[in-house]
């Protein structure tokens, strides 16, 4: 039997997953969408999307972990407090390989990528891919929901475990860099924001043991460190699209 705390997040999760909007569909059985995880913080983390169901590209972040985020140690499915998503329901019987639906659903991925970047006190968030360039267009209604409840909250959101949780994920991120030897330069990007985060909740530590203001988060420039997030430095005019089935484990 999985611990409490797991069991909390799965049947909240399952919550998540089971809620209807107000004309009776599941949020998350809509074919096509968009969706975002969050930390304690509230600090968006992550941004994906799918054309094969919302619910089953969750479910494989967050529980089955079959995801290339989570097995390579890129998305610590610890640091996800929230998750929201966006269904496209107008795209509900289009084909998965429609060239106009997948640009649409690109331009909604992008659009939420650069929503959630805006929202981030650093101004990145911990994508491999960054989606590709398009024009933005105007976000559907989401849906928003807490996979913690109050008491793992309150003991997840420490930052003493806080610290050691991103210091032990960056180092296996570090560890998987190594063993591969040749991984993408999005990987190498996500290695510096992870370190990046992990020495801001660290100096944020120090200033409250110290009595001192916290520390502003402008004080670490991600772009000087990694070049801009807003498009692939190989890849500036989003004239390349990334098969999101590499984001996938083999069976």
């Amino acid at each position: 039997m999985p611990a409490p705390d797991v069991r909390g997040f799965r049947k909240r999760l399952r919550a998540f997953l089971e809620e209807k909007d107000d004309r009776g569909r599941k949020w998350s059985n809509a074919k096509w969408g968009v969706y975002a995880f969050y930390d304690y913080d509230g600090e968006p983390i992550y941004v994906g999307q799918t054309n094969e169901k919302l619910r089953t590209r969750i479910r494989r972040h967050l529980t089955n972990q079959r995801s290339d985020a989570v097995a390579m140690r890129i998305l610590d499915v610890f640091e996800v407090a929230d998750a929201e998503m966006w269904p496209l329901w107008d795209l509900e019987n289009v084909s998965a390989k429609d060239k106009e639906a997948k640009k649409n659903l690109d331009a909604h991925e992008y659009t939420a990528y650069l929503n959630a970047i805006e929202q981030s006190r650093f101004k990145a968030i911990l994508n491999e891919k960054i989606p590709p360039v398009s024009d933005t267009v105007v976000m559907p209604p989401s849906l928003r929901w807490s996979l913690i409840d109050d008491e793992v909250r309150e003991e997840r959101q420490h930052p003493d475990i806080r610290i050691a949780r991103r210091a032990e994920t960056i180092s296996r991120l570090a560890a998987v860099s190594r063993e591969r030897g040749e991984v993408s330069e999005g990987l190498r990007r996500v290695l510096v924001v992870q370190a990046v985060r992990l020495a801001f909740i660290a100096a944020e530590r120090l200033a409250h043991a110290e009595g001192r203001p916290a520390p502003d988060p402008t004080a670490i420039s991600i772009e000087r460190l990694v070049g801009s997030v807003l498009y692939e430095f190989t890849d500036p005019y989003g004239e390349y699209t990334p098969d999101r089935d590499d984001d996938t484990l083999d069976d």
